[in-house]
């Protein structure tokens, strides 16, 4: 990125920080609406066809990751301009999406203050190594990071783990009113689910919620890791790291197509969340468009995010994503690493 004076980026999109409340009322309608209504029909299909059903279900799965931005805005603060009123609707959202309001927030919060700080990992992000860590590393602590980075177990077991087991338990460390958060998610979920099974049967809802659930999931496990990952990308040491440098060019330029921009919440725009949280998914391409150095980010398609795959390691040396072939020709070369 050509260097541009950063600090000004935030106040650029200073004016794009208030949410206006007709525009994210409706925004709750034109999701949650078409997401009940496509359950509904699936469920219905079954008496049809089970290909139906599952064309159905992946469509409500974009409304589930729609969903989750309208969660996710709330837990900044940013849907509404009532405190109360994010927290409300994030709860209820929350439990749409079998994630706790609270105890996310806290940790997305911490991940938006250390993204791209090679010295402050370990919360609300993925696991990623150094090619020097993984080099250090003993055999079976490089194996189980091959096994948490294969894409089968990230984007397949990943989502099952996180959102069904790991959600439903509270971090050490959490105050009485996250805990409470928590549990309300957990007995809300729990209290949904009865309904739904004592309405359709529990056979009925399995095959309409699970394809719903998986598919959801393993895509919205997929936003986050691209939203991050790509070869140019930028983290630092502590010393060394800034906060607007990590958003604008640690954080990537997604450029979907416009329906799928719609489905997920224009999260695509992770430059412009990361430099300011507070502005809501709705005016995060305004604020793209209407600020010249942000549309000089890096920039992914979804052709070439797919080469995000294969970047398993980050090479401070050479500030970059690696994959396992590279450093085997490092360990190998006789050019001296960082010890």
């Amino acid at each position: 990125m050509i260097e541009q004076n950063m600090k000004n980026l935030r106040k650029q999109v200073a004016p794009y920080e208030k949410s206006n409340t007709k525009d994210s009322i409706w925004q709750v309608i034109n999701t949650l609406g078409p997401f009940f209504l496509l359950w509904y029909l699936a469920y219905k299909s079954l008496s049809v066809s089970y290909i139906l059903t599952l064309a159905l279900g992946i469509v409500a799965a974009g409304l589930v990751i729609r969903t989750f931005i309208i969660f996710h805005d709330c837990t900044h603060h940013s849907f509404f301009k009532n405190r109360t009123a994010n927290k409300v609707l994030g709860t209820i959202t929350g439990i749409l999406t079998f994630f706790p309001y609270s105890q996310w927030g806290h940790e997305h919060s911490v991940h938006h203050a250390t993204s791209s700080n090679l010295d402050k990992r370990g919360t609300g992000d993925i696991w990623m190594m150094t090619v020097d860590e993984y080099l250090a590393s003993p055999g079976w602590k490089r194996l189980a990071y091959r096994i948490y980075r294969n894409p089968i177990v990230m984007f397949g077991i990943g989502p099952i783990y996180v959102v069904l087991l790991s959600n439903r338990f509270n971090r050490k460390g959490a105050r009485m009113k996250e805990r409470l958060n928590t549990y309300l998610t957990n007995v809300g979920m729990v209290l949904l689910i009865l309904l739904l099974v004592s309405a359709i049967g529990w056979e009925a809802f399995l095959l309409v919620e699970v394809p719903i659930f998986l598919v959801s999931g393993s895509l919205g496990i997929w936003l986050f890791y691209v939203q991050h990952t790509f070869e140019d990308s930028y983290f630092e040491e502590d010393k060394e790291w800034e906060y607007v440098k990590a958003a604008v060019e640690g954080s990537s330029f997604y450029k979907l197509p416009k329906v799928l921009q719609w489905v997920t919440g224009n999260i695509g725009f992770h430059h412009v969340h990361h430099l300011s949280p507070r502005v809501p998914n709705y005016k995060l391409e305004e604020a793209h468009k209407n600020s010249v150095p942000l549309q000089n980010v890096p920039t992914i398609t979804l052709k070439t995010s797919l080469t995000s795959l294969k970047f398993r390691l980050w090479d401070e040396q050479n500030k970059k994503f690696v994959g396992y072939k590279a450093v085997k020709t490092m360990s190998q070369s006789a050019i001296p690493r960082k010890a």
